[in-house]
């Protein structure tokens, strides 16, 4: 099993996350975080370290956001890796409550 970067995280890219990953395996995209499943070894330190819950495990991802399991998958195999923690998006504070998301998630 592995953890999920949910929509939670578009817009706001808060990093506490990755500054304690054992394993590295977060990447970043311009406006979200991915996780690749082939690196994540299950540990779950991300997951409470995520101050909008943005993380799940791949088998509590809620019903409305299963896509966010092939997003992560596809996208940290194409986007840069990052290990530091770094000061979330600008706007952050203005997208935390914000639902439905997917439609400013930019996948390039």
């Amino acid at each position: 099993m592995t953890f999920v970067v949910g929509q939670g995280c578009i817009n706001c890219k808060h990093t506490d996350c990755v500054e304690v990953c054992p394993v590295d395996c977060f990447y970043e995209g311009e406006n979200t975080l991915v996780i690749n499943p082939d690196e994540c070894i299950d540990c779950g330190l991300c997951e409470p370290e995520c101050p909008i819950e943005a993380i799940y495990a791949e088998d509590e991802v809620p019903a409305d956001q299963i896509e966010f399991i092939e997003i992560n998958e596809k996208y940290s195999k194409i986007w840069p890796n990052i290990t530091e923690a770094k000061e979330p998006l600008p706007d952050h504070e203005e997208w935390k409550e914000k639902e439905n998301k997917i439609d400013v998630l930019i996948l390039e």
